[in-house]
Formats: C-alpha cells, sequence, structure tokens
C-alpha cells in the first residue's frame, strides 16, 4: 500500500531489509540486494551524504577521496562496535530521525539510469544480531537506518496506467532466462520452469528480430545498457508478441552477474511501426526471416560476399540436417543464433 519501499540499513551499510515493492520503483528483486551493500545503489555524489545518515552523530569517520563504494562499509565499521547503547542518545530521541534525498540506481530509468528519492525514517536498535568484536566478546545490538524511500518525483497518470502492463524478467549475461514476474507470466503464458528448458532466450524471439536483438544486447555488454528495443516474443499459445525492452546489466562486486530486461507490451500497430523505422540491414529478404527458416535460394542483394557464403554454409548445415537427422544438429552451436532457429517450429511463422 505504500507509494515506495521499505528500507532497513546497518551501520555498515549492509540492507538488512528491503519490501519486495523496490521491484516497482527500482526494477531490482528483493533478493538480489538484501545483504548487499547498499551504496552499490547509490549515486557517488550521494553516498557521503548517506553515510553521514547512517551515523548517529551525522559525523562518519572520514572515508578517504575518492574511496570505491565496495569500500563504504570498512569506513563505517568502525561506527558500529565503537559506540554502547548508554553512550547513544535514547531511541525515541528526535535526534535520530532521518530525512534526505539520495538517488538510487534504476533499472527501469531510461534517462540517466538513477532516480531521486526521499528517505524518510529514523534510527533504531537492530537486535539480534549476535555479532562479536574481534576479541571474542559479544557486541552490544547496533543503530540501523530504518526508512521509508518514496520517489521524489510522483508519477504521472500516464506512468501508473503503463506500469500496470510493464514485465520483468531476469538472465543470465548470454540472456539465458533465469526468472519472470508474475505479468509477465500473464503476457507470454510460460511458467519459469519452461522459459528455463528452452536454452538461451532467442529461441522466444522472432528470427527477423534476433541479430536486431543481439546486436543491442552486445552493446550493453559493451555499457551496462541496451537501449530501447522493440521486438517480438513467442507467447505459449504460438502467437507473437511485441514488447518494447530496455536491458540492463547488474553488477556484483565490481563484475556483470546477471541481466534484467523491463518490457512493455505494443498493440502490432506500434510494433508494425517501429519494424518500418528500423534500419533495414538485416541479413533477411524483406526483414521477415524466411531467407534463413524456409532455405531460399535467393541472393540478397547489397551484403557481401563473406556473408553470402556464410549464408549458404547455414543453409547447408540445414539441408544436411533434415536429411541425416540429428547428426548434423549437433554441429550447429546451440547458443548461436542459428542455432536458436533451428530449434524453432516453422509452424510459428
Amino acid at each position: 500500500a505504500l507509494n515506495g519501499f521499505v528500507l532497513v540499513v546497518t551501520s555498515e551499510g549492509l540492507i538488512f531489509y528491503c519490501s519486495h515493492t523496490i521491484q516497482d520503483y527500482l526494477g531490482f528483486h528483493q533478493t538480489d540486494v538484501m545483504h548487499q551493500s547498499v551504496f552499490q545503489l547509490i549515486h557517488p555524489e550521494d553516498q557521503q551524504e548517506f553515510r553521514r545518515n547512517l551515523h548517529w552523530a551525522l559525523s562518519p569517520p572520514c572515508a578517504p577521496e575518492g574511496e570505491p563504494c565496495s569500500q563504504g562499509k570498512r569506513s563505517l565499521g568502525s561506527s558500529a562496535v565503537t559506540y554502547k547503547p548508554d553512550q547513544l542518545p535514547p531511541e525515541n530521541s528526535a535526534f535520530l530521525e532521518r530525512s534526505f534525498v539520495c538517488r538510487f540506481r534504476c533499472l527501469l530509468d531510461n534517462s540517466s539510469g538513477f532516480l531521486a528519492f526521499n528517505l524518510h525514517g529514523r534510527l533504531k536498535f537492530l537486535y539480534g544480531q549476535n555479532k562479536r568484536s574481534k576479541d571474542g566478546s559479544p557486541l552490544p545490538p547496533q543503530l540501523a537506518l530504518f526508512a521509508i524511500s518514496t520517489p521524489l518525483q510522483p508519477p504521472s497518470i500516464l506512468e501508473i496506467r503503463t506500469k500496470n502492463t510493464i514485465f520483468r524478467t531476469k538472465h543470465k549475461l548470454d540472456f539465458t532466462p533465469l526468472a519472470c514476474d508474475a505479468k509477465g507470466k500473464i503476457v507470454l503464458g510460460y511458467t519459469e520452469a519452461e522459459l528455463r528448458m528452452c536454452g538461451t532466450g532467442y529461441q522466444f524471439i522472432h528470427a527477423a528480430d534476433m541479430l536486431y536483438c543481439a546486436e543491442n544486447h552486445v552493446r550493453m555488454m559493451k555499457t551496462g545498457e541496451s537501449g530501447l528495443t522493440v521486438f517480438r516474443l513467442l507467447t505459449k499459445d504460438n502467437r507473437w508478441k511485441w514488447v518494447q525492452a530496455n536491458a540492463r546489466l547488474v553488477y556484483k562486486n565490481g563484475k556483470p552477474e546477471y541481466i534484467i530486461a523491463t518490457q512493455r507490451p505494443l498493440v502490432d500497430e506500434e510494433g508494425g511501426e517501429h519494424l518500418r523505422k528500423r534500419s533495414m540491414h538485416l541479413p533477411f529478404t524483406f526483414a521477415t526471416g524466411e531467407g534463413l527458416l524456409y532455405q531460399t535460394t535467393h541472393t540478397l542483394p547489397g551484403f557481401p560476399d563473406s556473408f553470402q557464403s556464410k549464408e549458404k554454409k547455414s543453409k547447408s548445415k540445414k539441408t544436411c540436417h533434415s536429411n541425416a537427422g540429428h547428426s548434423q544438429k549437433d554441429n550447429i552451436d546451440p547458443n548461436s543464433l542459428l542455432g536458436a532457429i533451428t530449434r524453432q517450429d516453422e509452424a510459428m511463422y
């Protein structure tokens, strides 16, 4: 019912708890951020302000200039063990109330990648942690920030309306599906188990859109974001559904760990309009995919010879496959685009 999400952050800067509604505002799943450093989610320019608000006296130990966010919790460790409850203000003191603005990394934002939130709450003792100091003696409960995070700028009516149809999927780095939210299961019709058993996610993409999606996939691996991508996904009832998607890399300890794709269903007219505007440099006749799917012998004018030979090679592989059963299929990398196409049923087209 909140117009935001609940956040509990320890004095070391670890996210002890966040409500599942964080996914509606930032795009991250609840389990992906809990017990991770909060500084990985916060804009570098706002990290020091967040550190200040975690400290009971608003004066945390000074961190060296330019310290990376992954070391943020090290600079806070001393404040977590220095003070005993009797040395701190009473828990109901107004001195421990907090209200400040901070920019969070947002997978749903297509402009800057960050969204400003107002955090309103207070520092309270976090009990039951059973932490021990270096000499093995038990540590008393420490203060943690309990706050409600709400967007600084409330969403417009249009955003609220479109948000009701947006769904999110989680993928490995090669785009193999890992998870899909409830709305995605309604739009596409699959269960998570059905999505996972089909190899790379490219089996669900229309042949004419595969290279276009792969190009944006490569861009995302280089820059961290795919940019808006409009393509067709296969639903469980063998229909093609146009979606507008934006995929982003999610990093852990400085390395890319998985991909989150945010997708909005489009009507066929919108999808067709995007297809007409798309630059037609795809190696398909009329950008519909029949060239590879149906082994047509039409040459593709305007493409370099190297591609034509590749095309012939792939066609000959498919011909061999159809003649020799499964023996030749093993020679095609199942994770390649050609492998994805050969796994698709031509009846879908």
